[in-house]
């Protein structure tokens, strides 16, 4: 499960949510994919109200705000959907809802005084504070620092789950080469894992 925050550049999304939002839920392995499953948004039209609010499309512009979507049903939905619980189109847009709910990550981040600052943060601390929370060690990815800059930026917070959608940790997959590492860049960087010994930025808006 994913999250990044609002990142704003040219011709990307206007007035962009002040909040972590959904990329999307991704099977580590994809074997049984269905690439013929296509996207149908009216399968997920009593989701759209909070499909809307917390998957929204926060990288590209356009009148048509189901292509997110429909990239995530095709590329990691129809995968996941080998596990039951994930059989449809509107099982895995809903119950990747729920574990955003259930996760909470903004309530967490607040809750530790964590939140976007002018000021750098340790990503030990911010760690500390995710693992002391959950249990479990995400895998926080960020923009490595410009060019003659020190800091990197946050840019995503990734939570593994277990089949049974339950919250492990996801040190194991740190140094892989993942599928969706690339899946996801802002201009022409690339999210990687963060380093723990640069200092870090959480603003509200990335320019």
């Amino acid at each position: 499960l994913y999250f990044c925050y609002p990142q704003r550049s040219a011709n990307d999304c206007q007035d962009p949510p002040e909040y972590w939002t959904i990329h999307g839920l991704w099977p580590d392995k994809s074997e049984d994919c269905n690439r013929t499953w296509h996207f149908n948004v009216t399968e997920i039209k009593d989701l759209m109200s909070d499909m809307k609010h917390y998957w929204p499309d926060v990288l590209h512009s356009s009148l048509n705000r189901t292509q997110f979507w429909k990239h995530e049903w095709e590329k990691h939905g129809t995968c996941a959907a080998t596990l039951q619980i994930l059989n449809s189109q509107k099982k895995y847009f809903g119950k990747t809802l729920e574990l955003y709910q259930r996760v909470d990550l903004n309530s967490c981040l607040l809750k530790a005084g964590i939140k976007p600052s002018s000021s750098y943060y340790q990503m030990t601390a911010i760690k500390e504070v995710l693992t002391g929370f959950y249990g479990v060690m995400p895998k926080i990815q960020c923009l490595p620092p410009e060019k003659g800059e020190e800091a990197q930026t946050i840019g995503q917070i990734e939570f593994c789950f277990t089949k049974e959608l339950q919250l492990r940790n996801c040190t194991a997959l740190e140094g892989e080469s993942s599928p969706v590492q690339a899946d996801l860049e802002l201009g022409t960087e690339e999210l990687s894992v963060c380093d723990d010994t640069l200092p870090t930025s959480y603003p509200s808006q990335v320019q």
